[in-house]
């Protein structure tokens, strides 16, 4: 009995043992494991985007990939041309990859001619679409920069720019191309920051001397934090942040919205104006020209005489074919600086 129950332990014992030198099929399970867990992480990774909106800040691209920053956690994340995302983590991290898929896809080096374009607050650069694609056909390589208008201050905002400019190595020519408050997020960069590269830049709708509009909502509390530290700087107070920002340190033109009569779309605020901006606070001693559209504010960006006015003074520095530039001297418009026709009959 004795030797019957220790037969029976040993058995017992050799079955696991027995079971390990097996086939190797028994090993599957654990690999299939693996296999899974890489591919979880590899979907977590590779996975699509909103693109960046009001949390994310671009600071380097390459062709379509760019790498942007996250405005709370401070972690990186690269997306391509359709904001898929393909890693995140540290900046290191995220240009290992982008240089790994540099080699893969034998991406040439940038070149050429360059526009930054930059939107305003409570934007996102997708609203650039339509300028990026009116400037691509005519040869201009566009960087379609993000920042999280309603997170950060107008300097702060800068300094996302400079990053992204910075990253553009191959571009011989740099130019800037700015709907609202992305002309004074350029004033802010150029206040900061140099590169020789830089020859055009034009704002459109800009308030170069801050928005009335700001100034009415800035009194809500709800607004005034909705729109963030950027938001609060775009008031006309004297003591404010834009009266101490230069003007762009290259070449630039100023396209304004207006209704071309007196009353402008906005009744809340004084003069011609685009329902938000004065056409009077666009203007900036030193632009080289300046022209009207008859559009709104938002619309400016879609409009087909603004996409034509910008590609031309970016291509020839001038924004009208069919007449001299209208150079900015003095704040004060004066006869000879026409900027606004006189209002149409109804």
């Amino acid at each position: 009995m004795r030797w019957g129950c220790l037969f029976a332990v040993l058995a017992g014992l050799a079955m696991p043992l027995a079971a390990q030198d097996g086939p190797k099929e028994e090993t599957k399970p654990s690999v299939s494991l693996a296999s899974s867990i890489r591919r979880t992480v590899e979907d977590e990774i590779s996975m699509k985007t909103l693109g960046g909106g009001q949390f994310w800040g671009d600071v380097v691209f390459f062709h379509g990939w760019h790498i942007q920053q996250n405005v709370f956690t401070k972690h990186f994340r690269l997306l391509d041309e359709h904001d898929q995302r393909h890693a995140w983590g540290s900046l290191a991290d995220c240009q290992a990859r982008l240089k790994q898929i540099r080699e893969e896809q034998k991406l040439p080096p940038m070149k050429g001619r360059g526009v930054v374009l930059i939107h305003g607050i409570l934007r996102s650069a997708k609203c650039m679409s339509s300028m990026a694609e009116t400037l691509g056909q005519a040869g201009f390589t566009t960087f379609q920069f993000n920042y999280p208008s309603t997170q950060v201050s107008i300097p702060e905002a800068a300094e996302y720019l400079h990053q992204t400019i910075e990253s553009l190595e191959g571009i011989e020519e740099l130019n800037i191309a700015a709907h609202s408050m992305g002309g004074l997020i350029t004033r802010a960069y150029f206040a900061a920051h140099h590169d020789p590269r830089f020859r055009r830049v034009v704002m459109v709708g800009t308030p170069n001397h801050g928005a009335e509009l700001a100034d009415l909502v800035h009194q809500n509390f709800l607004v005034r934090t909705a729109a963030g530290p950027g938001g609060r700087q775009l008031v006309t107070a004297r003591e404010g942040l834009i009266p101490s920002l230069p003007a762009p340190k290259c070449e630039f033109a100023i396209i304004a919205g207006a209704r071309h009569n007196p009353a402008g779309w906005n009744p809340f605020i004084p003069g011609d104006d685009d329902g938000t901006v004065t056409v009077e606070s666009t203007r900036l001693v030193g632009a080289a020209d300046f022209a009207t559209v008859q559009t709104t504010h938002t619309a400016l960006l879609r409009n087909r005489e603004t996409l034509e006015l910008t590609l031309r003074f970016l291509s020839e520095g001038c924004l009208c074919a069919d007449r001299p530039a209208r150079p900015i001297t003095s704040e004060v418009e004066t006869p000879d600086n026409t900027t606004v026709p006189p209002p149409s009959s109804p």
